[in-house]
């Protein structure tokens, strides 16, 4: 394997699991909003020479404020999707870059997360997704919302971002998304999305104990 730097580079976006995610991303946590949070986490990690915000149209100005202050190593896009980021800063990626896409709601993704997966990249993996094991019990319906079975919980993962590509799986994934075949390094519990009220406040519980770390 060539010990070449490989420039990383990650696009944080909003997954749009619902159509409040990119609100959702300005909710204020520890009186900062949660999108603040999670670019200051990835700037955390020295290996990340760039972290591209996808920013939706409607949230771009709102999306700017709320990362003004990180005019190094970070830049908002606005635009309707990853392919179109990618468009925009493609020039200025290294041939042999490490690729990141990190959802913009998991604001607390501890540093040693991301580490790990860019660590497998670079070790050769073209694709990569942090898990967590299954903790809770899997039921089976039908169609009649009756259960009909136990889901055997053994091999079941939860995903987490941020995802990690070579270039190629990275296109690849823009392309059409898929972690199928993907190699899977430890997730984090404070790497969850955090979109409910309850949500909102365990972050605000990490914000605040992370601000106390800070001040040892």
């Amino acid at each position: 394997m060539s010990n070449v730097h490989m420039r990383t580079v990650v696009f944080v976006t909003v997954v749009d699991h619902h159509a409040s995610d990119a609100e959702h991303a300005l909710a204020p946590v520890n009186g900062e909003a949660l999108l603040t949070h999670t670019v200051r986490g990835l700037l955390e990690v020295p290996d990340l020479d760039l972290v591209v915000v996808v920013a939706p149209e409607r949230c771009a100005l709102l999306f700017s404020a709320a990362v003004s202050g990180f005019p190094e190593r970070c830049r908002i896009v606005p635009g309707p999707s990853l392919k179109d980021a990618f468009d925009t800063v493609e020039r200025e990626i290294a041939g042999n870059a490490a690729f990141l896409v990190h959802d913009v709601l998991r604001a607390f993704t501890p540093a040693d997360t991301v580490r790990a997966v860019i660590d497998a990249v670079r070790a050769g993996s073209p694709s990569v997704v942090p898990v967590l094991p299954m903790a809770d019990t899997v039921k089976v319906t039908d169609a009649a919302k009756v259960i009909t079975g136990t889901e055997d919980r053994a091999h079941l993962r939860t995903a987490q971002t941020p995802l990690g590509f070579t270039r190629e799986t990275f296109l690849s994934y823009v392309d059409k998304p898929s972690l199928e075949g993907a190699h899977t390094v430890a997730g984090h519990p404070d790497a969850m999305r955090v979109t409910s009220s309850f949500e909102l406040k365990l972050a605000e519980a990490i914000a605040v104990a992370g601000k106390g770390e800070g001040a040892l």
